[in-house]
């Protein structure tokens, strides 16, 4: 797994890619978001395009980001989860997580 992440309007963008099982990306991933919170940066869109495939550590990671974000006052929307939405709708947590089709309807939803 590798990500990319920066601001957009004071959203914080978080590109990942590849295969999330865990590991170190996981610990460097939840380190980035708590680097965020810590500059007072509470919106988060995690964009899944790019991700081949996730194991149930991989949604682990998600569920613990976004009750992170959620216990520092914020918000973490998924965009793009179409490769992934099979296991978050087997494991019931597609109606856990805000999500939407694209980056921008997720930009809207966190501006508006």
């Amino acid at each position: 797994m590798k990500f990319e992440d920066y601001l957009e309007n004071n959203v914080v963008i978080i590109e990942i890619s590849g295969k999330i099982m865990g590991g170190e990306g996981s610990t460097l991933f939840h380190g980035r978001i708590h680097e965020y919170i810590n500059q007072n940066k509470k919106k988060f869109i995690i964009d899944l395009s790019k991700v081949d495939w996730m194991n149930s550590v991989g949604l682990g990671m998600l569920i613990t980001a976004m009750t992170t974000v959620k216990n520092a006052g914020g918000r973490l929307i998924l965009v793009n989860i179409t490769k992934i939405e099979s296991i978050l709708t087997i494991t019931r947590l597609i109606s856990v997580f805000e999500h939407y089709d694209n980056r921008k309807e997720a930009m809207k939803a966190l501006t508006a």
